[in-house]
């Protein structure tokens, strides 16, 4: 059975949702800002143009707004790190 790029961008904002918080407000709700980081970082691209390519999703200012309040992108790296990990099926780990 394959899995789909939807069906995988489904999982990563899923498991995104329900292992982190980003207090967001307005138009930028914390789903849309996790599917643009997520779409941006999956197509090697720049907020900014993610922003423009894509319609009814906040600006790059409001996105980079919320990115602003995180204090330590190192330590959030291998928190998500860690939460995506957690999502491999047994099939496809590693055995060490």
């Amino acid at each position: 059975m394959a899995i789909t790029d939807s069906e995988t961008l489904e999982e990563v904002i899923k498991c995104l949702i329900e292992n982190f918080s980003i207090e967001t407000q307005g138009v930028c709700d914390q789903q849309t800002l996790f599917e643009i980081l997520t779409y941006a970082a999956s197509n090697r691209d720049s907020i900014e143009n993610i922003a423009k390519l894509l319609n009814n999703v906040p600006t790059a200012n409001d996105i980079r707004y919320h990115l602003n309040k995180i204090n330590n992108f190192e330590e959030l790296e291998a928190q998500v790190n860690l939460a995506l990990k957690s999502r491999i099926p047994l099939g496809l780990k590693k055995v060490v």
